[in-house]
Order: C-alpha cells, then structure tokens, then sequence
C-alpha cells in the first residue's frame, strides 16, 4: 500500500512538473517569435543627452570625525525633476572608515556602508511582504521615524552574511517548512521580498559610487578601498562571496565591469538595429558618466496607420505593433516635438530648414540583461512588462510552496526546469531573467540624475515603474528622497551620541581582537554561538589601553601582506609592473616583525624573489625570509638553495641564511600584557 501511494506521489509530481514546464514555456502572453529577420541598413540619430558632468555640479563630498578614530563619509547628489523636492543637495550612501585616529591609510579600515534610501520597513508593508502572490507595492513606509538607519553590510566581516544567509535557510528548511503550508509559504516569501529589497538597495549604492568614481569628484577613497568596495557589494549577489579573498577581488571587479560594458554595448546595437528594421526611433539614456544603461524607443505621429511591406515583427521589442493600434491615434500621453534636417539628423527649432515631428514613447529598455535588452516600461500596456517582472517569481511560489516540488524533489520537475531555464537564458527570453531587478534599480537612479529628459516624462515613467514593481518593502522615488534626509540625520544624530557609534566601533575593534588571542577552534565556536543565539551573543576581548597598539600592528601587517601577495599574483616582472620602493618597504616590514606575519606573507616574499632581477629587491627579500620564524619561510629557502636556474651566488647567499639563528622575535609592551594577563588565568 505504502508504495502504491508513493508511486502515485512521484507520478503525481512528474505530471505537474512536466505541466508548468509547458505552460510557462507555451504561454501566450509571454511567447516570443523565434525567426529572424534581415536587419536594416537605415541610420536612426541618436537622440540622447547626457547630464552634467561636473563632479562640482553633480557630487559633494561630506566628512564627518567619530569620537575614538573614525570618520563618517557621505556623498551627496544634486537630484534632478521630482526627485529633487526643493532640496539642493541629498545624501545618498554613507561609509565609515576607522583610521585608529591617525592619518596614515596602512592601517586604515573600512567598516558599514549605508545606502540611506535603505529602511527598516513599515508595519503595513511588514505585513504585505508575507503575503504569498502579493506582487505589488504596499505604500510607502510613514515619515517621521527617528531611528538609527541599518547598514546593507559590515565591510570589514563580509564573511557574516555568508553564515547568517546559510543559518536562515537551513532554518527554513528543518523548521519553518515542517509546520504547514501557510507558514511556510508565508516565511518563504517575507525572506525573498526583504533579501530582493536589500539587493536593489545594494545596486542603487553599487551605482552611486561607481560614478562618483567615473565623474572624479573629490577623493574620497583609495584606489584599493573603491575596488574592495564595489567588489563586495557585486559578490552579495553570490552565496558564498563573502568568503572570497581579498587578493582577488580587484580582479573580480574588472572582469564584473567588462561583462557589463559588453553586455550593454551588445544590447545597445541590437535594440538599435531593431528599432531601424520597424522604422522606429531609437533614444539611449545616458548615466551622468556617459554610461548607457537604458533606451527608449519613440514613433513618429505620421507614422501611425501606414502600412510596411513586411509585416511587424515584435523580437526582441517585445512590445506589439504600434502602427495598427487605435491607442495611439487617440493618444492623450506624452508627447515630444522635435526637429529634424533634411537628412534626418536631430537639430535645434530655428535651424534653418528644420522640421518638426511629434513623437510618442512606446517602450523603456534596460541594457543589463546577459542576451537581449530588457522590456521595463510599455507604455501602452504596464501589464505586459509586470507580467515578465512576475514569472520568475509565480513559477517559484507554484512550485515550492503549495506543490512542494524543488530541484531535487522530482526527476521529471529538474528535467523540465532545467531545460526552461537553459532555453530562457540562452535564446535570451525576457522572462524568467534574475537580473531584471539591477536594472529597476538603476532606472530609480537614472530618473533621479539624468536632465535630458522632460519633467512630465519623468513622471509618467516613475508612476508606471511604482506600478510595475513587485515588492511591498519598495518605497517610491520622492519618499525614497525624504527617508534619505531623515535617515542621515538620525545617522550624524547616532554619530555624537556617546553610546552611539563611538561605542559601537568600541565594541568592534573588541571583537576584531579575537584572532589575535584565540585558534581557528575557538573562533568557529565563537561563530556557532552568534548564529544560534540569532546575533545576540559576539564574542569580544576585553577593553584595555593595549588594543589600539595591537591593532595598528596587525592592520599592517595586513596591508604590506596583501600588497605582496598582489605583487607576487602578477604574471609579468616586478620591476616592470610594481614600484621597487613600495614592494622593498613592504618587504622590510615584514621583515621587521617576522615572527607575526602569516605564511602567505612567506610564499609571496619567495615568489617575488624569483620574479625580479633587481639585486636590492632580492636582497631584501631573502632578508625577510630569514627573519620569519616558521617552518614555510624555511622550506622556501631551501627550495631558492636548490633551484638549478638561479645564479650560484644567490643559492649560496640563500644557504647561508638557512644556517644562520633566527633572531629574537619582537615584543611590545602589549604583547607582554597579554601573555601576563593569560597566565595570571591560568
């Protein structure tokens, strides 16, 4: 009996996997046409017009001290069109830097990163995001709320979200879930609404800083502290990026914006040549950097009603034909006057045998999406983009929640979804798509910087967008303007506070003590009991005037060895690529406090001995080696000793400091504190 009923439950599953599979991938409303057509010769005038440039007119940076050595670093933006609210200036993204009090960025670090649109949501929207296919805003959150704003993350411990984001699924999956289908349903869809919100709060502050970087306004940050910002907030995309190692985020990130530049460069000209082929004009949105992330495509009022000798082909637009709808011909939107030559160039209204058309917009586009551009406003239907927005989301709540099905909960439903995803993804269908809320985002930000476009339609794109949108924890982009203002008081107001932010970076610096006195045991057990006990338990060390002296020699230590590590990571010669004076200093820091430097520190020094020529560099890097008191740093040497490529001199030299004693490792005064303080517990 028992296993006709679990043949009945797997064939069960097998139909309805095979069932959605067809539906979602057959379904009217959303099927694309796969043949392809010869594309148009015909050049379209580019109608875009970008923003000032100006750093001065656009960013303004604001500096604020922190009691204890810190400063908090907020960039403000001149917001454009209704975003603006007869304010001047609003800030946007907030980061804390704890410098220790002093001025030198060796041991600097970087710590919470605030994108100030970001809020703890309101009781009503609380209630809206747990409603399962609730795919709409639920208002905004109400005015007034004078509490400390929460940061998007700890830059200093990305590794935290890492545990936090594996602790909460597991607890989903053992508990939540066992208890029935509402309360699983509803969890399930309170945690992807307020993770999809983080995310979109996270690109809006990925895209603040990346061109506060691109227009070059006032130094705010390093080089390398840009790079580590901008690569940590592209890997929360990853469930495991908070564990990524620091040497490669660089890399990271510039492979993350090539992929983006081409991705828009070829969404660009295939949304160009498209609009060409159907005889419609093509506008791209440019960022104030000049980046295009956006384009609309617009028809000319005397356009409408005429015929084509092909008919209309809505690939890739996915918007329907503009020619044959009676919307148009009555249309009471927005409307454009704009002036063309005789060669069909846009130019100004009194150039000399200009003539003006109207035009009325008939789709947005997002230019992120891997394969083809990404239908975000149709202005004759909002349904039709909300309908893709919604797909990816009613195939998940369908197949989880109420028929119980996953990835590996039958082999007919992973068949099917397996296939529906790859076809999706590699034909570039514009449904199904996970990155079409980075390009929401981006749109908000656009809307609020870009002066090319008209007021009105400004306007009517924001009102479509609220509409558009999918998640009741979205506020819109004039509350969002309000809350920015009224978070970052609260925040300067949490700075001064003596129990407010001076205390916390205390509190911080305590726990950042912790594997500095205790082993990799000890520090996952530490772990554990902050996961379980929800974050109310963190292990600190204990507060003494020793901390900051300890601190600033491991924050050095830290620098000089990822510098090396970056050093000895490049393929070419160091002497070519790197500055020798930098890559020596760092080498005789090292040196300088061998006994605590880790291994990695040991296998970059070898590395960058055998990729330089310059006798000084060599020097000083056998010289370090000598001088670290472990086993690697040993078996390096021996390994130089022997290596039948290098010079016999060096080999000998390499030998020699083999033989030689280790000198005494250096003490401080709060290395010997610690160890008297260990044994007085002993």
């Amino acid at each position: 009996m028992g296993t006709q009923s679990g043949r009945a439950f797997l064939n069960k599953n097998c139909f309805v996997g095979l069932f959605l599979t067809f539906a979602l991938s057959s379904a009217p409303a959303i099927q694309l046409k796969a043949s392809a057509d010869a594309l148009s010769d015909k050049s379209t005038p580019s109608l875009a017009a970008a923003a000032s440039t100006s750093p001065e007119k656009l960013f303004r940076l604001e500096t604020l001290p922190i009691t204890g050595g810190a400063e908090l670093i907020t960039i403000h933006a001149r917001l454009q069109g209704p975003a603006q609210n007869n304010r001047e200036w609003t800030p946007l993204v907030s980061i804390l830097r704890d410098t220790l009090g002093d001025t030198d960025p060796e041991n600097d670090r970087l710590r919470y990163l605030w994108p100030l649109t970001y809020t703890r949501p309101g009781l009503s929207q609380r209630l809206a995001a747990g409603v399962p296919f609730f795919y709409t805003r639920a208002g905004n959150k109400p005015k007034g709320s004078r509490k400390t704003p929460p940061p998007v993350m700890d830059l200093s411990a990305p590794e935290k979200q890492v545990w936090e984001k594996l602790f909460w699924t597991a607890l989903q999956t053992v508990l939540l879930d066992s208890y029935g289908m509402p309360i699983k349903a509803s969890s399930y869809t309170y945690r992807r609404n307020l993770s999809e919100y983080r995310r979109s709060q996270i690109v809006r502050a990925l895209s603040v800083l990346s061109l506060y970087q691109a227009v070059g306004g006032a130094p705010a940050f390093s080089d390398a502290e840009m790079s580590e910002i901008l690569s940590r907030l592209l890997l929360t995309d990853k469930t495991f990026g908070g564990l990524v190692d620091d040497l490669y985020l660089r890399r990271y990130y510039e492979r993350q914006v090539t992929t983006v530049r081409d991705e828009r460069g070829h969404n660009w000209e295939l949304l160009r040549q498209r609009a060409e082929a159907e005889s419609l004009i093509f506008e791209p949105l440019e960022m104030p950097d000049g980046s295009t992330t956006h384009a609309m495509l617009w028809i000319a009022k005397d356009e409408l009603g005429t015929k084509r000798e092909q008919p209309y082909d809505e690939r890739f637009l996915n918007i329907s034909d503009p020619r044959s709808d009676n919307r148009l011909k009555q249309w009471n939107g927005h409307v454009e006057t704009r002036f063309y030559d005789s060669e069909n160039r846009l130019v100004a209204a009194n150039t000399p045998g200009a003539s003006p058309v109207e035009m009325i917009p008939l789709a947005l586009y997002g230019l992120d999406n891997p394969k083809i551009p990404m239908l975000l406003i149709d202005f004759r239907d909002s349904l039709n983009p909300k309908k893709r927005e919604m797909s990816r989301r009613v195939l998940q709540d369908v197949t989880r929640n109420f028929v119980s099905l996953s990835g590996a909960g039958g082999v007919a439903f992973f068949l099917g979804r397996t296939v529906f995803d790859l076809v999706t993804s590699r034909r570039g269908i514009d449904i199904n798509q996970p990155s079409r809320l980075r390009t929401y985002s981006q749109l908000k930000l656009l809307l609020a910087l870009n002066n090319s476009l008209e007021p009105e339609l400004k306007s009517q794109i924001d009102a479509r967008l609220n509409k558009i949108s999918v998640n009741p924890l979205e506020n819109d982009l004039v509350a969002e303007v309000e809350l920015a203002h009224e978070q970052y008081e609260a925040l300067k107001a949490y700075a001064v506070r003596p129990d407010g932010l001076a205390a916390k970076l205390a509190r911080d610096r305590r726990e950042e003590m912790v594997p500095l006195q205790h082993r990799k045991a000890e520090q996952v057990l530490f772990r554990l009991a902050n996961i379980l006990s929800f974050g109310t338990y963190t292990h600190r060390e204990t507060a003494s005037p020793q901390v900051e002296s300890r601190l600033d020699l491991a924050r050095r230590i830290t620098h000089h060895t990822r510098f090396l590590r970056e050093v000895a990571k490049s393929s070419a010669r160091v002497e070519v690529v790197w500055n020798l004076d930098e890559v020596r200093r760092a080498l005789r820091f090292i040196a300088d406090h061998g006994a605590k430097v880790s291994s990695s520190a040991t296998h970059a020094a070898a590395t960058i001995f055998l990729r330089t020529e310059d006798e000084e560099t060599r020097r000083v890097c056998l010289t370090s080696l000598s001088r670290i008191n472990n086993r690697t740093a040993k078996d390096e040497l021996l390994r130089i000793s022997q290596d039948s490529h290098l010079d016999p001199v060096w080999k000998a030299r390499a030998l020699s400091y083999l033989s030689k004693p280790h000198p005494a490792p250096q003490t401080t005064a709060a290395d010997d504190k610690s160890r008297t303080e260990r044994s007085g517990q002993q």
